[in-house]
């Protein structure tokens, strides 16, 4: 099988280290800075550059590439696809994506399926890419009405191959009210967070917790900017309940409630052993 993988970043350049490690499959890479497509092929991750006149060769393409981007990549190559190719991209928001992507797939007679790999790290780039990166991870697939379907069922065992622990299918409109929650929300909250002028005084003074809570603070504003207003009422939704949750925690220490704190505390580590089950 062929697959073709756009934007080598460090999804999509773990998607052609993930292919080539762990199956036979050929990759065809394609990216806008060609030194990074060259360096892809040089170390063995791209079998060659993915072009208008070989697309056709591909069975699976998946494209690892912001939105607006995504759309453009999409447009400009879907005239070349082969009818019946399937074509997955790995944008964090779903259902903007979809409502550009889904007109082209009926005009050029590809097959669309949204997807989302629930891995990352707070670097990107290729040379951060790893054939390890989708270990144990969930790749989220979404479909209109949320059902498996006969290409969702076809394309399980590949994301399954390199190295997924889990398939979830989904709408778009419900990844993208999950999403805001378990994703974005995670990266304002961190990026609030370390905004403290006591963020610049921490060496000495924190440990793992810090470093949870910063981690993803590190990230690419000009891509999340894009995706956080591509779902801007599921995430200001979620950020207007995190809010009046801190006011919660705000009032009992100003009120000097111990009894509320305690409770506010009890309660949030109650739903936190329920999460587990």
């Amino acid at each position: 099988m062929t697959v073709g993988v756009a934007g080598l970043g460090i999804i999509g350049g773990s998607f052609a280290k993930s292919i080539k490690a762990c199956t036979s499959h050929k990759v065809l890479g394609w990216n806008r800075t060609r030194s990074t497509l060259e360096y892809a092929i040089d170390v063995g991750a791209v079998d060659a550059e993915l072009t208008e006149e070989n697309v056709s060769q591909c069975d699976i393409i998946i494209a690892a590439l912001p939105p607006a981007a995504l759309v453009n990549w999409v447009k400009s190559f879907a005239p070349f696809f082969r009818r019946g190719t399937v074509f997955v991209d790995a944008c964090g928001v779903k259902r903007a994506v979809t409502q550009d992507i889904e007109p082209i797939s009926i005009e050029y007679g590809f097959i669309y399926v949204g997807g989302h790999p629930m891995a990352g790290k707070e670097v990107s780039g290729f040379s951060v890419s790893s054939d390890t990166l989708f270990r144990g991870a969930s790749m989220i697939l979404t479909t209109a009405d949320g059902r498996e379907s006969f290409t969702v069922s076809a394309l399980k065992p590949f994301f399954y191959s390199l190295g997924f622990g889990r398939v979830t299918v989904t709408t778009p409109e419900e990844h993208d009210r999950m999403i805001a929650y378990t994703s974005q929300l995670c990266h304002v909250a961190s990026n609030a967070f370390i905004k403290s002028p006591a963020a610049q005084k921490h060496t000495g003074f924190s440990a793992g917790s810090f470093r949870d809570l910063t981690r993803v603070a590190k990230l690419d504003e000009n891509l999340w900017t894009e995706l956080f207003f591509l779902n801007a009422d599921n995430l200001a939704d979620e950020l207007e309940l995190y809010i009046g949750h801190l006011n919660e925690y705000l009032t009992a220490l100003r009120s000097g409630n111990e009894d509320s704190m305690r409770d506010l505390l009890r309660e949030g580590r109650e739903m936190k052993e329920e999460s587990r089950k």
